[in-house]
């Protein structure tokens, strides 16, 4: 399925900017900034993590889990092509990872430690974009609209610390692991510097996964959506 899936989105690129001249302005995008998942009044009941709230705390937060613990640090890169004055496509890949540390809300341990795990997500884009640049890839400032495909390479696991129904403490494992692919939109502004440039832009990715059902998650499925504040670094080939 992950292959299916990586062979759809690649052809789907190529289709796209195969068509262009040899002399239609090319831009290697490089980008850091901050991925930010859906917040818990966002999330599915089916969500994973909206479920192990339930049970679970983060370690600053006095009952349920904070998802600003998983807020973190983004990174990647996307090739455009420009198809006519006012349209560029794209291919791009990026990389987010996020662990936050939890503990059972209302047991302890026999001595009177917390009852912790260490629950981690990470999310890798692979990405098909088209831009709208009302203004043109001419323009001193290029303010842009877009939207695509997304694949979601994820992993999410589950470390520590457990209590099974007859409220005995055991040390586990989960994991769950797959490619979902989701809708893209996005917005930002260029400023063109010569052969390089600067910007920014704002990302939202949807997506959710199923879980496999013999690790005995709390919920069914993760959320892989939220939103991307992107700084960018523009090279004009």
């Amino acid at each position: 399925m992950r292959r299916l899936l990586i062979s759809a989105i690649s052809a789907l690129v190529l289709g796209v900017i195969g068509s262009p001249s040899a002399s239609a302005q090319q831009l290697l995008s490089l980008y850091i900034g901050g991925f930010v998942p859906h917040a818990m009044d966002a999330r599915g009941s089916d969500d994973v993590l909206f479920n192990n709230s339930s049970f679970l705390s983060t370690l600053n937060s006095v009952n349920g889990i904070d998802m600003g613990e998983f807020h973190g640090f983004t990174f990647g890169g996307e090739w455009l092509v420009g198809l006519n004055r006012f349209l560029e496509a794209g291919a791009g890949i990026g990389f987010y990872q996020k662990a936050a540390t939890t503990v059972y809300t209302n047991q302890v341990n026999s001595n009177g430690t917390e009852i912790a795990q260490e629950l981690k997500l990470r999310i890798v884009p692979i990405s098909a974009t088209i831009r709208l640049l009302p203004l043109g890839h001419r323009a001193p400032v290029q303010p842009y609209v877009g939207g695509g495909v997304g694949i979601f390479l994820w992993r999410y696991s589950e470390t520590g610390q457990w209590v099974d129904p007859n409220s005995n403490i055991f040390n586990g494992t989960f994991v769950g692991s797959g490619a979902k692919a989701g809708p893209l939109v996005l917005g930002g502004v260029r400023f063109p510097v010569g052969p390089m440039g600067f910007g920014g832009e704002i990302r939202w990715q949807g997506g959710e996964a199923n879980l496999p059902a013999d690790q005995g998650f709390a919920g069914p499925t993760i959320d892989l959506g939220g939103f991307n504040y992107l700084f960018t670094v523009n090279f004009k080939f």
